[in-house]
């Protein structure tokens, strides 16, 4: 039985590393940015309080994922945000390897599209290394959520974690891989 290759890895092989060496003059193959890993978390607030909220919330990440969520407690007291040690804070997922590409897959041709009043994604997640990082205002826009056990409306941080260094090169890899993003507007004043 043989198994298939993620079709954005096959693109990101085939047309964008390609793309990526001609564009940015690129003579070594190594020194071409790649996806590492894509790290999802969601923090819990309120329903951190409520047992049963956050293990729903949790499973309904891993289902998002693909793999199984861990769950992130607090190491420390915080009186302000009524908050013990130990208590539940939220859950995490690194996703890397094919996992990732098939995450990355859904999450530009299934569940982008579904955002209501979408504009695209903003080009100011990047930070200054080549990573970046977007959130999602709830987790009913993927395809795995079935909307009737949808107990609590939940957003997510997403972050991209790149090879390379430079964010004009990582906004070029994502936006080779179809990542939607907004074209960047020049500042008032520039020349």
């Amino acid at each position: 039985m043989s198994k298939t290759e993620p079709r954005l890895k096959q693109k990101y092989r085939d047309e964008v590393v390609p793309m990526l060496r001609e564009k940015f003059a690129i003579e070594n193959i190594m020194a071409v940015p790649q996806l590492k890993k894509i790290t999802l978390n969601m923090g819990f607030g309120k329903a951190s309080k409520n047992k049963g909220m956050a293990e729903s919330l949790a499973a309904e990440l891993s289902l998002i994922a693909g793999q199984r969520a861990v769950i992130c407690r607090a190491k420390t007291a915080a009186a302000t945000w009524k908050l013990r040690e130990g208590d539940t804070v939220g859950a995490k997922v690194t996703l890397r390897g094919d996992r990732m590409w098939l995450f990355l897959e859904k999450l530009v041709s299934v569940a982008v599209p579904r955002i209501r009043d979408f504009q695209g994604l903003s080009p100011k997640g990047f930070d200054r290394r080549g990573n970046y990082n977007m959130g999602l205002n709830e987790q009913s826009i993927f395809p795995d959520i079935d909307l009737d056990k949808v107990k609590e409306v939940q957003g997510m941080n997403i972050a991209f974690t790149m090879t390379g260094g430079n964010d004009e090169h990582s906004r070029e890899l994502l936006m080779g891989l179809g990542m939607p993003l907004k074209k960047l507007t020049p500042k008032k004043g520039a020349a």
